[in-house]
């Protein structure tokens, strides 16, 4: 009886328990619900709002954009000429194909009218094609008002220009022809300022983009506005959301009506069923603990193994890191007892890979990383491995029987890689180099091979890149070399004894006499003799040197052109100066010091630096240029994306490459590349020197084409200030070339 009553008792107090588990769970399933309702208005609220914003931002900025469209053909010296002429037939077929059908099918506009400094319509364009300029008076009471503040906005020398536009405007929201539309309003102007226009006269031009129709089927599709339309009066029912189009003068024309999103409605609903489900098996909660107790094992056993893979994986290629590589390669060197037979380690770095990051964009250059190491990765024989370092850097461990199957695998890798990737449509070219070690010639020990696999690599990157190298003795000697030249220049850079600048003239192709003269650097050492720059100047860089050498250079080329009488001394400045936020203040200073006016100074940059993603660059570009120093291009025609930069107009002068002056007569095309680059830099505005000039038959082809100026060893070679005083003087001690080549 003790133990049926004990069990009796235990069974009430389990049905206490399961009761008062079964209430708790109504109550929290209320309270749950409540609260949901609750959370999912304000949500609704919220997302309306939002939408809302969005909106008005949208059609904000629409009123904006039609009048940005304008202006790319309103800033026009050919369209100011031909609204002169209208209505001449030549002059409206001008007009109707660029004031007309351009607007209406590139930016569709609904429709155009150009009218006359006396406001009177001298074209019309309308449902998509030329219209009678008649029908203007449909619409000629709504224009005027908008035209009068134009013109008078015109007139006021003070008259503040939207940030991001050209030209003054006025656009607005306006009822017209009964349908809501954004009529905008543009003087014509002179993009070139040659043509004289008399303020508040000038020719103006009238587009009209409706708000109905096609336009809200576009707004809808892009912004996801459910059931948008016009209404000319807004009631508030509850379920639609209306935005006002206010004129400028603070009137509604009407509202733009949309049924809004509501998140938190369409979730309740969906959530709703599976509440009310798990409310009906209250019975089974204990089941479903168990399930989704288990499930949760199985998830952090999932992420445990995750984790373990981002351990030694890397995160964007999913190859093995650094870690993992070199535990690998620990490993195979001991199992080998000390051997290290048939072993090789490759060392691999992409060439010319951070164009791609400037012009494409990072994304793209990940793209470009993955595909890489799938193409290795589908080259390497069994029981091989490929790391990622990082970067654009990966290293290879492969076992091997011949030596010959290595070098077959690096020039196939070479090759590989050198193929095309497609990114999005567009092609991106990289390339790549290697070095390679091999154990036991080249050591027993991981460091060791790492390192001399890596000596190996930037052999292949001095011997022109897109080669494998394997490493040799004379590489470590050619390290120790090169880490010599650097203590050297350390040295050399405390007194600066050792360092002349070389004059470089450049001849004016149309007459011949020598107009400017360009600053070289040289390095007279006292043992090794002459450096050569091509080989100091990198390590500079690369040392952190270059900015005390190019301020040395800089102000020694200034101080001699201050007393020479060539229009510019050009000086040629790194890309790692340019990174110096105070770069343009020293050239400043250095101008003072030393007498030469800002004019007078031209600062010569690389393809890369010009197009460096740096505020400091960009900083630097714009105090140069705003104090009247010029800056012109070098190597011109070597980089990537230059002649769509070149519409941005910040440089003033450009360089052709003396690869392509070298080519001429070769049949490679570079004749038909140097023209398109002449005219070109003549449409821009710009000044164009030709390095490398050494034969009269390219003098000859360069003169032809229009070319500023020409340099070269066929004219001089480069010259000690001395040597420049003394030609200048009419006392050269050397060979010199004639002053004038016609």
């Amino acid at each position: 009886m003790a133990l049926h009553a004990f069990r009796r008792s235990t069974d009430f107090l389990i049905l206490k328990v399961v009761v008062a588990a079964f209430l708790g769970l109504l109550v929290l399933t209320a309270g749950t619900f409540g609260f949901l309702v609750w959370s999912t208005w304000n949500i609704d609220e919220v997302a309306s709002a939002r939408q809302k914003d969005m909106a008005r931002h949208v059609i904000g900025r629409f009123r904006y954009q039609i009048a940005h469209d304008q202006e790319s053909v309103t800033v026009w010296d050919d369209a100011i000429s031909n609204a002169r002429e209208l209505p001449g037939v030549e002059a409206e077929e001008w007009t109707n194909a660029n004031l007309g059908e351009w607007m209406s099918t590139y930016f569709r506009h609904d429709a155009a009218y150009v009218l006359s400094p006396g406001n009177e319509p001298v074209y019309a364009y309308s449902r998509h094609h030329q219209a009678p300029i008649t029908e203007y008076a449909q619409i000629r009471l709504t224009i005027t008002p908008m035209l009068g503040a134009l013109r008078d906005g015109l007139r006021r020398s003070d008259v503040a220009v939207e940030e991001g536009l050209q030209t003054f405007g006025v656009a607005d929201f306006r009822i017209l022809n009964g349908r809501p539309a954004v009529i905008s309003l543009k003087p014509i102007v002179s993009d070139s300022g040659e043509i004289e226009q008399v303020a508040g006269q000038e020719y103006v031009h009238v587009a009209i983009r409706y708000l109905d129709g096609q336009f809200l089927k576009e707004l809808q599709s892009k912004y996801d506005f459910d059931s948008m339309h016009f209404a000319p009066v807004f009631r508030d029912e509850g379920r639609s959301v209306g935005l006002p189009l206010l004129a400028s003068g603070g009137g509604v024309i009407g509202y733009l009506v949309w049924e809004p999103y509501r998140p938190g409605l369409d979730f309740l609903v969906s959530i709703t069923p599976a509440l009310l489900l798990i409310l009906a098996i209250a019975i089974g909660a204990v089941s479903i603990l168990i399930v989704m107790l288990s499930r949760r094992i199985k998830a952090n056993r999932d992420q445990e193994a995750k984790i373990r893979h981002l351990a030694t994986h890397d995160p964007l290629t999913g190859l093995l890191n650094r870690a993992a590589f070199e535990a690998i390669l620990d490993r195979r060197l001991a199992d080998a007892g000390g051997q290290a037979n048939q072993i090789a380690v490759l060392y691999l770095d992409l060439d010319r890979f951070k164009p791609i990051n400037d012009t494409l964009g990072h994304q793209a250059g990940d793209r470009v990383i993955c595909g890489v190491g799938e193409r290795i990765k589908a080259l390497l024989p069994p029981h091989s491995a490929l790391c990622r370092i990082g970067g654009d850097e990966f290293n290879v461990l492969i076992p091997y029987d011949d030596f010959a199957d290595v070098e077959r695998l690096a020039t196939a890798i070479v090759e590989a890689i050198q193929a095309p990737f497609d990114i999005d449509g567009q092609t991106a070219f990289v390339g790549i180099s290697v070095g390679v070690a091999i154990a036991p010639q080249h050591g027993r020990e991981r460091t060791e091979l790492t390192r001399k696999a890596d000596v190996a690599l930037y052999s292949a990157k001095a011997s022109g890149r897109g080669c494998y190298s394997i490493f040799g003795p004379h590489m470590d000697a050619l390290v120790r070399e090169r880490a010599e030249i650097e203590r050297d220049l350390r040295k050399a850079l405390s007194d600066l004894s050792q360092f002349k600048v070389f004059y470089q003239p450049k001849y004016l192709a149309e007459s011949g006499e020598m107009g400017s003269v360009e600053a070289l650097a040289r390095w007279q050492h006292p043992t090794r003799g002459m450096i050569s720059p091509v080989y100091f100047v990198p390590i500079a860089e690369e040392a952190g040197l270059i900015r005390e050498l190019g301020r040395y250079v800089l102000e020694q080329a200034c101080r001699d052109a201050a007393r020479w009488p060539f229009e510019t001394v050009a000086v040629n400045v790194s890309p790692v100066q340019l990174r110096d936020p105070g770069f343009a203040v020293d050239v400043m200073g250095i101008l003072s010091r030393t007498g030469l006016l800002p004019n007078r100074l031209e600062l010569e940059v690389t393809e890369t630096a010009w197009m460096e993603e740096c505020e400091e660059c960009s900083t630097n570009f714009r105090a140069l240029r705003a104090a009247g120093i010029g800056i012109a291009l070098d190597d011109f025609g070597t980089g990537f994306s230059t002649f769509g930069r070149l519409h941005e107009t910040e440089v003033d002068h450009i360089k052709i490459d003396k690869s392509f002056v070298e080519g001429l007569g070769a049949d490679r095309g570079d004749e038909a590349i140097i023209q398109a680059i002449v005219e070109l830099a003549r449409a821009k505005g710009l000044k164009t020197t030709a390095e490398g000039v050494e034969t009269e038959a390219q003098m000859e082809f360069l003169k032809r084409v229009g070319c500023d100026e020409l340099q070269g060893f066929l004219y001089s070679e480069p010259l000690s200030g001395e040597e420049v005083d003394r030609l200048l003087a009419g006392r050269p001690d050397r060979r010199l070339p004639r002053l004038s080549i016609v």
